[in-house]
């Protein structure tokens, strides 16, 4: 996973983006539960508030499949350095992510060969923007070439370009009858890693960016895609770097302070509590610093 930590060694930095990931990529596609309802769900199996189960579903279906992408980080299994993916991984990702939705709300037009993990036998209309899938009977065709096309971005010039590039082609074939915004997040996480990139968020804050910048992908110019993907990527890479050469009074996120005896769950209500000081970043995310968690340790032991 080039220089970046596994799972194993720096379990609560990727705890804390599987949240955020599970919460924006289904946001984006209208889930309605906030990030502390999906903390609850993921970390207790709690399902807080009153929603509709199939929103339930639709974030424990994603984190699962998120779960499968990021443990390739630590047994990548038989994957070959020289083929980001294959075939086989592309339908197994949509079979996790979409599932345990399909099981409770399947898609109304969906025939018994369009379960999750198998390509749709629909055509699909145009979008809004003009672009047009390839009909089904392309799909298996379009999807062999788009695998295939997957190992020429080790040696591209540009590798986000390139990726981006590939995302938006994934888009454009839509494959599957329904889930292909947060299948092909998944996936563009999957080759990410594989490359020794950490996964990107894209955030629900960003879903109109997002889709315009798609779009100019759909016309050959996947730079402003690339632009968004990198600057994901290097939000995230700072969470791993940040905590390691940060001074005592640089602000980091929580799960940069956390430990296995102080949570960001706990560490969280220490700030709700007024215990611990921190600042609230414009992406709705906690940060304090080394010293201010050590003044709040401090002050609890001498409370016990």
């Amino acid at each position: 996973m080039g220089g970046l930590p596994s799972p194993a060694e720096a379990e609560d930095i990727w705890t804390s983006i599987w949240y955020q990931e599970a919460h924006q990529s289904t946001a984006i596609e209208g889930n309605t539960l906030v990030l502390e309802q999906v903390e609850a769900l993921l970390a207790q199996g709690l399902a807080v508030g009153n929603k509709e189960l199939r929103e339930y579903m639709e974030v424990t279906g994603y984190a699962d499949a998120a779960k499968w992408v990021y443990g390739q980080a630590l047994d990548p299994g038989d994957w070959a350095p020289d083929a980001p993916l294959n075939m086989t991984e592309v339908r197994y990702v949509h079979e996790l992510a979409l599932g345990p939705v399909w099981g409770v709300a399947p898609h109304p037009n969906a025939t018994a060969e369009e379960r999750p993990g198998s390509f749709r036998r629909h055509d699909i209309q145009s979008f809004p923007s003009g672009m047009t899938p390839p009909s089904w009977v392309e799909v298996e065709s379009a999807m062999s070439d788009w695998v295939s096309s997957l190992s020429r971005i080790s040696t591209a010039e540009n590798h986000i370009e390139s990726l981006a590039a590939a995302h938006g082609e994934f888009e454009r074939i839509h494959p599957f009858l329904d889930g292909n915004g947060r299948t092909g997040r998944l996936l563009l996480n999957l080759v990410l890693i594989r490359m020794g990139y950490p996964p990107v968020i894209i955030y629900k804050r960003d879903r109109i960016k997002y889709l315009r910048s798609l779009q100019r992908a759909d016309e050959e110019d996947p730079g402003p895609l690339g632009e968004l993907i990198a600057r994901a990527i290097t939000d995230n890479l700072y969470r791993f770097v940040v905590p390691a050469v940060a001074g005592p009074n640089r602000l980091v996120p929580l799960a940069a302070l956390a430990t296995k005896e102080r949570s960001v769950v706990s560490l969280r209500a220490a700030i709700e509590r007024g215990r611990l000081r921190a600042q609230k970043g414009p992406d709705g995310q906690w940060r304090s610093t080394r010293a201010w968690l050590n003044d709040y340790v401090a002050s609890k032991h001498r409370r016990d």
